[in-house]
């Protein structure tokens, strides 16, 4: 192979190496990295080499005790119970070389990107309330106001990921599909909430465009009632994946 210097790409896992008369556009080779982990309907062998966690919506307005859905009267405590799991995953897969890509509500202070569809969610009798409504801590779920913010408990790191979404679905009018397929991943780890709104959305768009997923079933949950989760675990089983536990992921990742 030609000798080459430079590298051309968004980062190393995508990346062309060239000099002066010569381009090699063989990526990096990347040994694989598989681990077997517990989960359903089967047991999943996944490269961790090929792999990204998305951590969805953990975010002061539906997570934090004075953020939003606390505000209107919500019941957040349930959106809490994944912080210490997530938390837990973190260090492991970030030191197996698993990016992380925290997926987030951040929308436009204008709005001017969202349907009447979306904006309806929120404010279903149209008085103002939901998304860019004034709260103490910034307008509800706009890109860089402290209530759009991640949770304090979870930690980011230099070289996690962040995409913003407008939508249920996190792939909807946002580059997330292109920031996967630059870090040239097949499999997606899925973390954060409400599981059986965004996450499953998501989850749902992924399988759809070739992804594997993976939902870590203590990793997410929900404000809705106990039957939805159930539904959800169901459809992710039965149509879309797998799911597992983050103690069994954590004994794998050993």
């Amino acid at each position: 192979m030609p000798e080459a210097h430079g590298l051309i790409g968004p980062n190393p896992r995508n990346a062309w190496r060239a000099d002066g008369k010569t381009v090699v556009l063989a990526r990096p080779h990347r040994e694989p990295h598989p681990v077997t982990v517990e989960a359903l309907p089967q047991t999943v062998t996944a490269d961790l080499a090929a792999t990204a966690l998305i951590v969805v919506d953990m975010q002061n307005d539906f997570c934090s005790p004075d953020g939003w859905l606390a505000s209107i009267g919500v019941d957040v405590a349930p959106a809490r119970a994944p912080i210490p799991v997530i938390a837990g995953l973190l260090p492991p897969l970030r030191a197996a070389g698993v990016p992380v890509i925290w997926l987030n509500w951040g929308n436009r202070p204008d709005r001017a990107n969202l349907p009447p569809g979306v904006l309806h969610v929120y404010d279903p009798d149209g008085t103002g309330g939901g998304i860019g409504a004034p709260l103490p801590g910034g307008r509800v779920l706009e890109q860089g106001s402290p209530s759009a913010a991640i949770v304090a408990e979870l930690e980011t790191a230099d070289g996690d990921l962040h995409v913003s979404k407008y939508r249920m679905s996190g792939f909807q009018d946002t580059e997330l599909d292109s920031v996967l397929r630059n870090l040239r991943v097949d499999t997606l780890l899925f973390a954060g909430v409400n599981a059986d709104q965004c996450v499953l959305a998501t989850l749902m768009d992924a399988a759809n465009l070739g992804y594997d997923v993976v939902m870590v079933q203590d990793a997410v949950a929900t404000t809705s009632p106990a039957y939805c989760m159930d539904a959800t675990l169901y459809n992710v089983r039965q149509c879309f994946g797998f799911t597992l536990t983050a103690g069994a992921l954590r004994e794998a990742l050993k």
